[in-house]
């Protein structure tokens, strides 16, 4: 939890952590369900444009490793929704991994949502939060929701979601992605109610 006075504005920033598929976007969107003046921030926006590199060369980058993301970027546009601005999201196309060149405006709100798996990770993310939940789901799980998104979001094969999931995306939820847990205010384990989750957590944000 950031430290108090360390940011201008009296909106609250709301963190979600946890490993790749295990419930981030699903506890983002029950909350945005339930709490209208609430916008949405998503790290993975923030990877980098990768279009300088053959598509080969893309297949081999370990997306789960901060060095893929623009963190500089994020933590800009997390200051201005802090302050009560708007911030101009770049558009990221997943399956060629690649900017389109587009964004997409995300608008300051009484509550904003950042969710992200490596949010909690790194100390100048967490000290921009003011409260921060942690997602946890066991390794099958998370697997198993991630080779149904990336066939049928992503377009890719099943050969090739196995590969990545033991390369880097496990070995690094377990060198950095869980021990972040013990940087989180809360910790959600599976399994989970998305509405009753998000009243929980709005009860304790409300409180804070």
């Amino acid at each position: 939890m950031k430290a108090p006075g360390t940011r201008p504005c009296a909106d609250m920033l709301l963190g979600l952590g946890g490993g790749a598929c295990s419930g981030k976007t699903t506890l983002a969107r029950a909350l945005l369900a339930l709490e209208p003046k609430a916008s949405l921030l998503s790290f993975d926006d923030y990877y980098r444009d990768l279009s300088h590199m053959t598509p080969k060369e893309r297949a081999e980058v370990n997306y789960d490793h901060p060095d893929a993301l623009d963190t500089e970027l994020f933590l800009a546009h997390m200051d201005a929704l802090g302050a009560g601005q708007p911030a101009d999201v770049p558009v990221y196309d997943m399956t060629t991994h690649t900017r389109t060149g587009d964004t997409h405006r995300v608008n300051s709100a009484p509550l904003v949502i950042v969710e992200g798996i490596l949010l909690l990770v790194l100390k100048e993310c967490r000290d921009r939060l003011d409260y921060t939940v942690f997602i946890e789901a066991p390794k099958d799980i998370r697997l198993q929701r991630r080779l149904v998104r990336d066939v049928a979001e992503r377009g890719r094969d099943i050969a090739g979601i196995e590969k990545q999931f033991s390369a880097s995306v496990q070995p690094m939820h377990e060198q950095l992605v869980a021990p972040s847990s013990a940087h989180s205010d809360l910790i959600v384990s599976h399994p989970w109610s998305p509405k009753v989750t998000a009243q929980e957590v709005l009860e304790h944000t409300k409180n804070f």
